[in-house]
């Protein structure tokens, strides 16, 4: 990691309330640089000087002060992936994208350019999140047949 990337990740963390510390930094940064959203196990290989208990209090730490959100895609592990805006939001994650679950490779896609859609509810109901997740194959896979 640069030290500018370091920098910015620290101001993240701050402006979000929490504490950058050596280990939280770590795990953060390997959520940022993964091409796919990683569940507890995934981070777990990708740092394996930090053990699982610790990468989850971080994660847990990250959710409550939304610098992740997590995603269930029905693969029977949560995913995670960094939080796309720079302020906390009290109402919930205001990056509510879309995402793609491949049902050949497993991997959970951020379709970060796919807002997922807004649902009218009746009167008196109120969202704290959603969790859209599209499942198909994806082209990799497509193409390997």
């Amino acid at each position: 990691m640069h030290h500018n990337e370091e920098h910015d990740i620290e101001q993240q963390m701050l402006i979000h309330g929490v504490k950058p510390t050596a280990t939280r930094l770590l795990v953060f940064e390997a959520l940022r640089e993964a091409e796919d959203a990683l569940s507890l196990n995934d981070l777990e290989q990708c740092l394996e000087t930090v053990d699982k208990s610790t990468i989850f209090r971080s994660l847990t730490i990250f959710k409550q002060n939304h610098l992740v959100h997590e995603i269930n895609d029905g693969s029977g592990s949560l995913k995670y992936e960094p939080c796309l805006h720079d302020h906390e939001n009290e109402e919930g994650d205001s990056d509510q994208h879309t995402h793609f679950f491949c049902t050949e490779c497993q991997h959970t896609y951020c379709l970060k350019t796919i807002q997922a859609p807004i649902v009218e509810l009746p009167e008196g109901f109120s969202v704290t999140g959603i969790n859209y997740v599209l499942k198909g194959i994806c082209p990799d896979c497509r193409n390997k047949k």
